[in-house]
C-alpha cells in the first residue's frame, strides 16, 4: 500500500493558506480519481489515527490519502500510527507539505533529508525515528519577495494566498501530481 500524505492544518480557519498546500494536494488529488478514474474517494475522519483518510484501488495496488487532524507540528503522531497499523514501511510513504524557503510554484522532490525548518517533517521525522521517506515539497514562496521579511514565519505561513499567486500554486500541485504519479507506479 502506498501512503500519500498531505500536511496541513484542520479548520475553515486554515483554508487555502500557504501552510495548507500539503491538504491543497490530497484535495486535487481526490478530484483527479473521481474525474479521470470515475471512482469516488470519501475522506473520512478516524479518530483511532488522528487524520482523514480515504482510500482507492488502481491497477491492482492499494493507496491511503491522508489528512492528518493533529495540525502541522504534530503531524507524526498520526502518520506513525497509520505506518503502524498498516505495517507499512517509510518508503511506501508520500509526504506532500509546503515549503517556505522554495520560490512560489516550484516543486522539489527528495527520498530523504532533514526536515529544514519546517516543524511538521520534524514531527514526522521524530516520531519515525527515520528521514527515508519521499517528500513532495511546494514551494509558497520566501519573505521578503510577496511579503515583507521582516514578517514572522508563522503569520507568513498562515497567511492566504494572493489571488494572483493561486494560480501558480495550482500549476505546482498540478506537477507535483504527475512526478507523484511516475513516484507511486515506478517504486
Amino acid at each position: 500500500m502506498k501512503i500519500i500524505v498531505g500536511l496541513g492544518n484542520i479548520g475553515e480557519k486554515y483554508e487555502n493558506t500557504r501552510h495548507n498546500v500539503g491538504f491543497m494536494f490530497i484535495s486535487e488529488v481526490i478530484n483527479e480519481i473521481e474525474k479521470k478514474l470515475h471512482k469516488t474517494v470519501e475522506m473520512v475522519e478516524n479518530p483511532k489515527f488522528k487524520a482523514q483518510i480515504g482510500k482507492f484501488s488502481y491497477n491492482g495496488e492499494d493507496f491511503l490519502l491522508v489528512k492528518p487532524t493533529t495540525f502541522m507540528n504534530l503531524s507524526g503522531e498520526a502518520i506513525s500510527k497509520i505506518l503502524n497499523f498498516y505495517k507499512e514501511s517509510p518508503e511506501n510513504l508520500f509526504v506532500i507539505y509546503d515549503d517556505v524557503d522554495l520560490p512560489l510554484g516550484k516543486i522539489r522532490i527528495r527520498d530523504k533529508g532533514s526536515a529544514g525548518t519546517h516543524n511538521g517533517i520534524k514531527s514526522v521525522i521524530q516520531q519515525l525515528g527515520t528521514e527515508n521517506f519521499t517528500r513532495i515539497r511546494i514551494g509558497i514562496e520566501s519573505r521578503g519577495v510577496s511579503s515583507p521579511k521582516q514578517q514572522d514565519i508563522s503569520d507568513f505561513v498562515l497567511s492566504r494566498f494572493k489571488e494572483e499567486e493561486l494560480s501558480e500554486v495550482k500549476k505546482a500541485i498540478e506537477e507535483g501530481i504527475n512526478e507523484l504519479k511516475k513516484l507511486v507506479i515506478s517504486k
